[in-house]
């Protein structure tokens, strides 16, 4: 039995359906009885829900377990300590093989989330388990599209001049499945997973501007305004709101990029490029727009 952690978020809804797919037996650990349902729907029956910082829910969720897939929660305070609790658990329970999703470029310990997950990663190593570590660049985000195609102007909250590189997540779960599905050929990896390109926000800009036939404006938004409109009040989420200042200052100071090899390797395909992603989702955009 395979474990996956998150089943319903950005990684877990698209990696589900492929494990079903290739018979494998699933349990899933979700936080709300609306996505234990949605998983339901989805041909998995056994669902765990609640919050996994919750006394005595990792035991619950790992028992009988063969495998596990950690997604960790990135926003929530106590990230490191259920990511250690996590693999301590899967070793108490017997889990032969622990995959965990990290990050790219985990050593970059001035960024919150890496530093928690490069503590991970270091506990998971010493764990005595089989391991497979995926370390995903930044996500490719249909949100972040929305402004452009509907008032075209493309924006993020930090330097508009530094290149960053993206994947796709619908290429991540794929990796996740194929390791799943074949652990002993993938024991002891650790794989940087990132698209082709390195990209500033004017290259990201000219792509979208591509696919749709329209210009399309940069514009830096700043981190405190970035953060208002996603938390309202900042001062009510301090944890969260480091997260994405120490976010906003590296990209800002820094480019955060990576290589295509092993994602092209591992996917035995082309991976998707940031100007497919854009093609996929303006389709989409415009089969469901509302006039």
């Amino acid at each position: 039995m395979i474990l996956v952690m998150a089943a319903n978020g950005n990684q877990g809804k698209l990696l589900i359906p492929r494990l079903v797919a290739a018979g494998l037996e699933v349990r899933a650990c979700v936080r709300t009885a609306q996505s234990a349902a949605a998983l339901r729907a989805a041909g998995v029956a056994d669902v765990i829900v609640g919050d996994l910082s919750e006394p005595g829910l990792l035991a619950q969720a790992m028992h009988g377990v063969d495998a596990v897939y950690h997604v960790g929660p990135t926003l929530h305070p106590q990230e490191r300590e259920i990511g250690m609790a996590a693999v301590d658990t899967a070793r108490a329970s017997g889990v032969r093989h622990f995959v965990m999703s990290s990050v790219l470029h985990a050593i970059t310990t001035d960024l919150v989330q890496h530093e928690i997950k490069r503590d991970i990663e270091e506990h998971l190593l010493s764990s005595g388990m089989d391991f497979t570590i995926l370390q995903p660049a930044n996500y490719m985000l249909a949100h972040r599209l929305r402004p452009a195609f509907e008032h075209q102007v493309f924006r993020l909250s930090w330097s508009l001049n530094r290149r960053q590189s993206l994947v796709a997540v619908d290429d991540v779960a794929q990796v996740a499945a194929n390791v799943l599905t074949n652990l002993a050929r993938h024991a002891g990896a650790t794989y940087e997973l990132a698209s082709p390109g390195r990209y500033t926000a004017y290259d990201l800009a000219a792509i979208i501007g591509g696919v749709i036939g329209k210009d399309i404006a940069t514009e830096e938004i700043t981190c405190e305004a970035f953060l208002t409109q996603v938390l309202g009040n900042p001062e009510e989420f301090p944890y969260q709101s480091r997260l994405m200042r120490a976010i906003s200052a590296r990209y800002s100071s820094h480019d955060f990029v990576g290589n295509p090899n092993v994602l092209t390797w591992l996917l035995g395909r082309p991976p998707v490029t940031f100007e497919q992603f854009v093609s996929d989702h303006y389709r989409h955009y415009l089969a469901h727009k509302v006039d």
